[in-house]
């Protein structure tokens, strides 16, 4: 007997398309942080979709704030009638307004939301209503920098990364994460399948360089190899 297949609305489940629902807990969100007078910035797959990147949304809306501007956002969103959570962890607080979850997060992958982060966000439409939304650089560098051995999934990223490839800056995005291997690797990848110019990224040529470095080394080591049999033929001619 065939098992049904799971409903998107049985307990536990994500529907399919959640995109609308999380569209309009976002505009609320954001006229609210305006009002804050607080920087604010979109970030996650909702910054994604807000760049243009055709992405389903099926989980919550996150905005960066800076930690000292915390308790003045949570505040004002409770008046507002906002139910807030406060979590274990000490980087974000919950939010949630009409059955959605909003995150407020004070530090995107082990970094702080700083000012000037907050400053080169671009103001795009989200569903009709403009608000601030991070910069496609820092987007792409957050999203590497959060990779690691217990979560890595590039097939999620790579949609992500040729959407916005045209509006990276991904000399920046490798300088910032040139320390982190998963993101290293991602990059790699990208310039395999043609996503970046592998010059801009600054590794192309560089295997190829150390492959013929390494040949001309054998080939010096095989000479070298070869003057004692020389050395050792000359006897027997005489």
């Amino acid at each position: 007997m065939v098992a049904p297949a799971p409903r998107a609305d049985r307990p536990g489940s994500l529907p399919a398309d959640h995109t609308q629902a999380i569209l309009e807990a976002t505009k609320e969100i954001a006229a609210v942080l305006k009002t804050s007078e607080c920087p604010f910035a979109l970030v996650g797959s909702v910054a994604v979709y807000a760049h243009g990147v055709p992405v389903r949304l099926q989980h919550d809306t996150d905005f960066a704030v800076r930690r000292e501007d915390a308790e003045t956002v949570t505040r004002l969103l409770q008046r507002r009638g906002v139910r807030i959570v406060e979590p274990p962890e000490d980087w974000l607080v919950k939010a949630r307004i009409g059955g959605e979850q909003i995150d407020l997060i004070f530090s995107l992958a082990g970094r702080p939301v700083t000012t000037e982060l907050l400053a080169r966000a671009w103001t795009l439409p989200v569903d009709s209503v403009h608000m601030p939304v991070i910069d496609p650089t820092d987007l792409m560098a957050g999203r590497l920098s959060a990779f690691s051995e217990h979560h890595c999934d590039f097939g999620a990223l790579l949609p992500v990364a040729r959407g916005l490839r045209e509006r990276v800056d991904w000399e920046r995005v490798r300088a910032e994460t040139k320390d982190k291997p998963m993101a290293v690797a991602f990059l790699y990848l990208l310039e395999l399948l043609d996503v970046i110019d592998g010059d801009a990224a600054g590794t192309r040529g560089e295997p190829g360089e150390a492959r013929g470095e390494a040949d001309e080394a054998r080939g010096e080591q095989g000479e070298a190899r070869g003057e004692p049999d020389e050395a050792r033929g000359e006897p027997d001619d005489e």
